[in-house]
């Protein structure tokens, strides 16, 4: 079902009402699936209640929750790996009995020599499987990350911040400006990929000097921060 945040937005587009950037900027979130908060949809709200005609309404903030992703089962390969020996093998050799003893042994070794080196060459292969998806694994598991689409932003710019943490199922995010002082911070929820992404925008109280912000993450585990940019 299409958010009807997204048909507002293109409507607003369309009638050039509000501010064009911004709201291009939610309608590439909307596009790409991505958080918005509170401030872009109360923006688009006032917008559609003034130039669309929309009636207020009680927004329930549950409403605003993803429904959760389903888990991915993903099917383990067994280390072990039954052989089966065909069973027409062995009443060709009950029911030929041959004169000589020798012969019955020669024959029987053969065949458990060809059984025992197939089995040691597929219980090989699953090992070998086995360890590389336990590589690939380690390797994939990042730690907590942060970054944001530029380097450098204005005043009333949307700044899209996104990152990963696989140690904790919510995160904080804030940004700080040159003097130390705290002037944006959200609590995010982490998809089921240990991904996250939200939007802010560079304005307010203590934006209003240029220097270089700074920008925070924190879960659980530890702390990683981001520097950029800002021209009033």
């Amino acid at each position: 079902m299409t958010d009807p945040l997204f048909d507002d937005v293109q409507t607003l587009l369309d009638k050039e009402k509000g501010d064009e950037r911004i709201l291009k900027q939610i309608l590439r979130a909307c596009e790409n699936n991505e958080v918005i908060s509170n401030y872009e949809r109360n923006y688009v709200k006032n917008l559609a209640e003034k130039y669309l005609g929309r009636l207020p309404e009680n927004i329930d903030p549950s409403a605003e929750e993803k429904p959760p992703i389903p888990d991915v089962i993903v099917p383990t390969t067994s280390l072990q790996q039954n052989i089966e020996i065909p069973t027409s093998m062995a009443p060709q050799i009950i029911q030929k009995k041959p004169k000589n003893p020798k012969m019955l042994i020669g024959v029987g070794v053969a065949i458990l020599t060809i059984i025992i080196i197939i089995g040691v060459s597929q219980s090989g292969t699953s090992i070998m499987e086995s360890d590389n998806s336990k590589i690939d694994t380690d390797s994939s598991s990042a730690t907590l990350s942060i970054q944001t689409d530029l380097s450098s932003y204005q005043k009333g710019d949307i700044i899209s911040i996104s990152g990963k943490s696989n140690t904790s199922e919510t995160i904080n995010i804030s940004i700080e400006n040159q003097n130390g002082q705290l002037v944006w911070s959200e609590q995010v929820s982490v998809k089921e990929d240990g991904r996250f992404s939200t939007l802010a925008i560079a304005g307010g109280p203590g934006w209003d000097q240029s220097g270089t912000f700074t920008l925070k993450v924190e879960n659980n585990m530890e702390t990683k921060s981001k520097t950029f940019s800002f021209k009033v």
